[in-house]
């Protein structure tokens, strides 16, 4: 399972990383697709090759949560999101605490004593991620363009919110359904 799971880990880096998204998909989706990578894909298979630094240096659930919502939210901001796409060094930072923000809530959820804590912790983030989601894909223009310096791509916008959608969200369900099931098969022995 460790093996598995490190080797996951280097191939979802390598996937991401490695080819040019940009030119098959836009600026913005292919910085959505990293964003889910690193948050719903990355970190979850880097917490699975690493149980024991998770449960000792996985935050409490509700913290990791918390911290990743709050991660994943200033980065959409206008300002943060052009200083991301904008400045190389704004790059790093933000994929940096991307991969922070999901190893805290992946570690929390997983290394909870209670499972449907970590349930619970991993079903409000699919909540959040849906919501921003949504509005990326419903707002009525790019939210990004002017400040990143670029023309307006509304199509990009939206595709990156769908990106999130079928990525961020089933993954962090089916997390947490899995957690719910580990409650639910502990009670009956």
């Amino acid at each position: 399972m460790r093996r598995a799971a490190i080797i996951g880990f280097a191939a979802t880096l390598a996937a991401l990383y490695l080819p040019s998204w940009r030119a098959v998909l836009g600026d913005f989706p292919a910085h959505m697709l990293r964003h889910m990578g690193l948050v719903a894909v990355a970190a979850p298979l880097l917490v699975l090759a690493l149980p024991d630094l998770a449960r000792r240096f996985g935050p409490p659930v509700v913290l990791g949560a918390f911290f990743e919502f709050v991660v994943v939210w200033l980065w959409h901001l206008p300002v943060l999101h052009g200083w991301a796409q904008t400045e190389g060094a704004g790059t790093l930072f933000e994929q940096v605490m991307f991969l922070a923000a999901g190893w805290a809530v992946w570690a929390g959820a997983l290394s909870a004593r209670e499972p449907l804590l970590g349930a619970g912790g991993l079903f409000l983030t699919s909540m959040h991620m849906t919501l921003l989601g949504a509005i990326l894909i419903l707002a009525p223009s790019d939210l990004y363009a002017e400040i990143c310096g670029r023309a307006p791509d509304l199509s990009g916008q939206q595709l990156g919110g769908m990106l999130m959608l079928a990525i961020g969200t089933p993954i962090y369900i089916l997390g947490g359904l899995a957690l719910t099931r580990r409650t639910l098969l502990g009670g009956l022995t």
